[in-house]
Formats: C-alpha cells, sequence, structure tokens
C-alpha cells in the first residue's frame, strides 16, 4: 500500500518539476518580448487586437494605473457576463430552451468567473445554454486566468526593477498571457480530451432508453473545449454538475493525471520565471521548493487519512483493510475508477491551485482529510496557487519572512537588494489581513443567521465545517465546496459573491502597490551580513512564517469543524 501511495505521488511531483523549467521559460521568452515559435501567427493578430482597441503596447502604467485598467476590464466582463445569463432564454445555441438565470444566482455566478472561482451554485447542465457556457463562462476562464497572469508579471517587474517607476502595461500583458500561453495549450489540450473520450458538440441531449425501460437525458455539448481552459487557467468550473468525476469531463486514467498536471503546470512554471527575470533562478527554485514541501505534507496528510477510514466502521465490524477484493479505507464520495490515492491527491492538487475541479467529494472526507483542502485554501493558496496569484501571493510572504529575519538579527531587512521599510510592510500587512477578514466575518454572520444555517446538512462540527469551507473556497477564489451546504439561495449567492470579489480584487491591488514601490528602489549588492534568500534556511523561515500566520488567523475557527469533528470520531460518536 505505501509503495502505491509512493510510487503515484513520485510520478506526479516527478512530472510537475519536468514541466517547471520549459514552462517557466516559454513564459519569460511571451512576457520579454523574445521570438517565440508562435509569433508569426499571433503577432499579426496582436497587432489588429491593439489596432481596434486603441492599445499602446510600449506605453508602461504605473502601479496604480495599472490597477485600475484591470479593475475596470473585470467589472465591465462581469457586468456582460451578468447580461448574457439573465437573457439567456432569448438567445440562440440553446436548443435545452433554458431560461433567464435568477437575479441572485447570476450574479453570484458572474463575480465567481470574473475572480477565477467558478464557484457554482447550480448544475451546469440543466442551467447555462451553451452559448452562455461558451460566451460567458468559458471567455472568462480564459481572460480571468490572463488578469492573474499579468498581474503575476506586473508584479515581478516591480520586485526586479531598479529605480523605476512602472510595471509594465495591462492591456499588453493581457493580450499577450491570453494568445501565447493559455489559447494554445488549451486548443492543443482540448484535442488531446476529444481524443479520450471527451465531448464537443452543438447536440441536443440525448433521451435514452434504460434496461428497466425508464428514459434517461444523457447531457453532452462543447465539453472538452471548457474543460481544458478549467485546468490550465485553475478555473475549476465544470460543463455538469459532478465536475471532474463526471465521465465526460474526466473520462479515463489518462486524463485524470493529464487534468492535475495542467492545474499546476503554469503556476509551478511561473516560480521558474521569477528565477529567470530576477536574474537568479536560485529565487525561483526556493519559492518553488517551499511550495513543494507544503504540498507534500498536505497529499500524504490527506492519503492518510482517507486510507484509514472511519474509526466508527471499524467499531461495527466493517473491514476496511486493502486486500484483493476491496480497495479498503474511506471510499465514501470517492471516483471508484481511481481510488483513494488519486482522489485525495487531485483534493489536494486543486485546494493548493485557486482551481476547485474535483473528482471525488470533499463533504464525504474524513474530518482531518477535508481539513487538508480547508487548510491548503486557508494558507492562501500560494502552495504553487492560482495562475498568477499564487506566484504574487508567495512574493508577499517572502518579504513578510525577510522582515522577520530582519527583526532576529537587528538589520534592516533586504530582498532582491532592495530594503523592506514602513511602506512596504503596511502593504503586506494588509494583504495578509483582508484574507482572513473576507473568510471569518461573513462565517459568522451565516453562523448566526437563520438563512445560513437553513443551508447545511449537518448539525454540529460538520454544518459549520461546510460554512467555513464555503467562504474559505470564495475568498481563495476556489470554487470547490463541501458539497451538504444548499449555497443556491439568495444569501449565500450575495455573501459569498462578495468574498469572492474581496478575496481576488481586494488582494491584487495591495500586491501591486507593494511592487509600485520596490520598482523604485535601489538594489545594494549583498555583503557579509545580507540574509540569503535562495537557500534551505530562507525556505525552513518561508515555511514557518506561512504557518504561522494561517494558524494563528484561522486554527480558532478550524477546531470549532474539522477538528471537534475527528475528535469526537475517534470517541465514538457521529455528526
Amino acid at each position: 500500500m505505501i509503495s502505491n501511495v509512493l510510487i503515484q505521488l513520485g510520478i506526479f511531483c516527478l512530472l510537475v518539476v519536468l514541466l517547471t523549467v520549459p514552462v517557466g521559460r516559454y513564459i519569460k521568452r511571451v512576457f520579454s518580448d523574445e521570438a517565440t515559435f508562435l509569433d508569426p501567427v499571433l503577432r499579426p493578430l496582436e497587432r489588429f487586437i491593439y489596432r481596434i482597441g486603441g492599445i499602446s503596447p510600449a506605453t508602461e502604467m504605473g502601479w496604480a494605473e495599472y490597477a485600475t485598467a484591470m479593475l475596470m476590464f473585470s467589472m465591465t466582463g462581469m457586468l456582460l457576463l451578468y447580461g448574457l445569463e439573465r437573457l439567456q432564454g432569448l438567445l440562440p445555441l440553446n436548443p435545452q430552451a433554458l431560461g433567464a438565470v435568477p437575479p441572485a444566482l447570476a450574479f453570484n455566478t458572474a463575480a465567481s468567473f470574473t475572480t477565477n472561482t467558478n464557484w457554482q451554485a447550480y448544475g451546469g447542465e440543466s442551467t447555462m445554454s451553451y452559448l452562455t457556457q461558451m460566451a460567458g463562462l468559458a471567455f472568462h476562464n480564459f481572460v480571468s486566468a490572463a488578469s492573474g497572469i499579468a498581474v503575476a508579471i506586473a508584479i515581478i517587474r516591480g520586485f526586479v526593477r531598479k529605480s523605476a517607476r512602472t510595471l509594465g502595461n495591462f492591456w499588453s500583458d493581457l493580450t499577450r498571457a491570453t494568445l501565447w500561453i493559455l489559447l494554445p495549450i488549451s486548443l492543443v489540450f482540448a484535442l488531446v480530451l476529444v481524443w479520450q473520450g471527451v465531448p464537443d458538440n452543438f447536440a441536443p441531449y440525448v433521451h435514452a432508453k434504460t434496461v428497466e425501460g425508464q428514459t434517461q437525458i444523457i447531457a453532452e455539448g462543447p465539453v472538452a473545449s471548457q474543460e481544458a481552459i478549467k485546468e490550465l487557467g485553475t478555473n475549476g468550473g465544470g460543463f455538469f454538475n459532478a465536475n471532474s468525476a463526471h465521465p465526460y469531463e474526466n473520462p479515463t486514467p489518462v486524463t485524470n493525471l493529464l487534468e492535475m498536471l495542467a492545474i499546476v503546470a503554469v503556476a509551478a512554471g511561473l516560480t521558474h520565471t521569477y528565477g529567470l527575470m530576477a536574474g537568479d533562478t536560485r529565487q525561483g527554485w526556493a519559492l518553488f521548493g517551499a511550495m513543494a514541501l507544503l504540498f507534500l505534507a498536505g497529499a500524504g496528510a490527506a492519503i492518510w487519512a482517507e486510507q484509514r477510514g472511519n474509526p466508527n466502521l471499524a467499531r461495527v465490524g466493517v473491514n476496511q483493510h486493502a486486500s484483493g477484493l476491496q480497495s479498503g479505507g474511506n471510499m465514501e464520495g470517492k471516483e471508484v475508477r481511481y481510488g483513494i490515492v488519486n482522489s485525495a491527491l487531485w483534493a489536494t492538487v486543486t485546494t493548493d491551485t485557486s482551481c476547485g475541479a474535483v473528482n471525488s467529494m470533499h463533504d464525504s472526507f474524513t474530518p482531518l482529510g477535508g481539513l487538508v483542502p480547508m487548510v491548503n485554501m486557508q494558507i492562501g493558496e500560494i502552495i504553487f496557487g492560482g495562475v498568477g496569484s499564487g506566484l504574487y501571493g508567495m512574493l508577499v510572504m517572502a518579504v513578510l519572512s525577510v522582515f522577520i529575519a530582519g527583526l532576529m538579527v537587528g538589520r534592516t531587512p533586504e530582498y532582491l537588494g532592495k530594503k523592506i521599510e514602513s511602506r512596504e510592510m503596511k502593504l503586506a500587512m494588509f494583504y495578509v489581513l483582508i484574507f482572513p477578514a473576507a473568510i471569518l466575518l461573513p462565517a459568522a454572520v451565516a453562523v448566526a443567521a437563520k438563512a445560513g444555517l437553513a443551508g447545511i446538512s449537518n448539525p454540529g462540527p460538520h454544518g459549520f465545517s461546510q460554512i467555513l469551507y464555503a467562504y474559505t473556497q470564495g475568498a481563495a477564489n476556489n470554487g470547490s465546496a463541501f458539497g451538504g451546504l444548499n449555497a443556491n439561495t439568495d444569501f449565500y449567492n450575495l455573501t459569498i459573491a462578495l468574498s469572492m470579489l474581496f478575496g481576488r480584487f481586494m488582494m491584487k491591488i495591495p500586491a501591486l502597490a507593494l511592487a509600485g514601490s520596490l520598482a523604485g528602489k535601489r538594489a545594494a549588492p549583498p555583503s557579509a551580513g545580507t540574509f540569503p534568500t535562495t537557500g534551505p534556511v530562507f525556505v525552513v523561515l518561508l515555511i514557518g512564517v506561512i504557518l504561522i500566520v494561517a494558524a494563528l488567523t484561522f486554527f480558532p475557527a478550524d477546531a470549532l469543524g474539522p477538528i471537534v469533528e475527528h475528535l469526537a470520531m475517534i470517541g465514538g460518536k457521529l455528526y
């Protein structure tokens, strides 16, 4: 059993490492305006987009102008998606004659896909028309991911530039992220998915007769094209309500592995991009190392918790040990085609990033197994994280770490040779504090309100976990869920939407401001007293700071949910 875990986990980790360097180099070439093999096709298209958009790509922006452009673009796209949802009953490509999406749900969905969260309080195949899926949701899958990559590149420029006032051009960065990175990879990946059995068509739903003589409606549609960017852009919103547990979204072990790799590929690659742009790849590998160690800890804990099974079942004589006749462990809510290891590994991957796609039901995990995805998000989804957001979140934590190191040795803290002073620390702390506020405040309101309590399916600590998880995934722009919560109500649609918007934009702004502040500073050459940020000591310090910050803010809430539930379970009680 242990060898099986090590083989599967080892293969996945090796493939991630092998992808990191080429992906990172390619992204660096794209944003450094170096030649790529796609230039003959994409350069004319890029110039055409600039011409019709009135964009001057050579005109760079300060951090405030960059943030303003990003906010205006995002809010405009959100309003257009809301309108498309409300009018879909009157528009074409709607063979199922689906009506308008209700106002609160439409607002929640528009906020969700604009923020790269892709939280779905609805069944995709029974709520959204083909046009809404493609022109609305899939469009935002691309541009919300591209916006995250653009902001990450702008923040890298701020960290590595010296005595500069600008961070790049948002419109140019957005265009290049879409054309050179997300579109071509998604096109190839979609074709691979079609080859593996994922449908991509405009056919109406199939009405089939079962063996018992009943009629079964089998949904299909443009699935592969949305599935590819769903994973690559760490979006996570599924065409089907069952998400990546549905055989049309994830039909084979090959697609299961490839989709997990797609989820983490760009986020991991950006760490190498950062090292290349900083002129020292060790800087990028230090961040990658911290991410990888935290990832392994979470994956190992989740797999262990699920393979142990439920002690309450063992007490009544149920055999939960693996054998030739059964998989063993806690198989409730798992994907039987892939087993516990790949279900727990997927849960870790999808919550270490901002993806949120699921191939098993997190609500059915053991208390400690379900705690791992929750903690992955509460850390700030910086264990690789979302495309772009994971890297700049980790850079903020790196600034906080060198500040603490400076206090311990009595020196002015520096990062990449730049002094970290009062302004930078205020911005970093605002970034750190806004995240728990976007989770804990609405969760407290939900626990105290009748409308909030009405949505839980389990009393006691598990019901609290369902509420806490919902707002955690919202602020972390993840989109996964403890599926037992009935969140398709006006209360949850509105409050989770606000949590998603705060978690996305109120954290991007201080990160850009921090980069803008650092861009204007000179870099001092390293000296004997410089704290190195490329070695194992820095990696350990960075991990320690991340865990301490997360524990100080979220441990009391987690103790009321999954931790209490685990103690009750080993004590023989059920919730």
